[in-house]
């Protein structure tokens, strides 16, 4: 059973750092582009930051941008996301994905597998 497992959420306060862990098993994980997304409570959910397969490519919401850091270990099939400097807007529920298919990494209908989320909270 393929399974994604987000942790390292909590609640912080503005100007704080958080770092998100994604585990996966079940199925490797090192051929495909991973990303996170959040959604808070009556929103979309909404795009966050993508790397590749063998991360040397990442790309980021302008809401994010130079306070976010997405990685992936694929030795240990894994997926981090550092974030710094958080704002009482990044409160949502983060979940982490893998990308299917190509197109739009905006996209979450071109992503498959999805953890059940993990909560950040920010305080301002």
């Amino acid at each position: 059973q393929v399974q994604l497992v987000e942790s390292g959420g909590g609640l912080v306060q503005a100007g704080g750092s958080l770092k998100l862990s994604c585990t996966g098993s079940g199925r490797t994980f090192s051929s495909y582009a991973m990303g996170w997304f959040r959604q808070s409570s009556g929103m979309e959910r909404e795009f966050v930051a993508w790397v590749s397969p063998n991360n040397e490519e990442t790309n980021y919401a302008d809401s994010v941008k130079g306070r976010f850091t997405i990685s992936k270990d694929n030795a240990k099939n894994t997926m981090a996301l550092q974030m710094n400097n958080l704002k009482p807007e990044d409160t949502a529920n983060y979940y982490c994905a893998v990308r299917m298919s190509g197109g739009d990494y905006t996209n979450p209908t071109l992503y498959g597998y999805w953890g059940q989320g993990t909560q950040v909270a920010v305080s301002s």
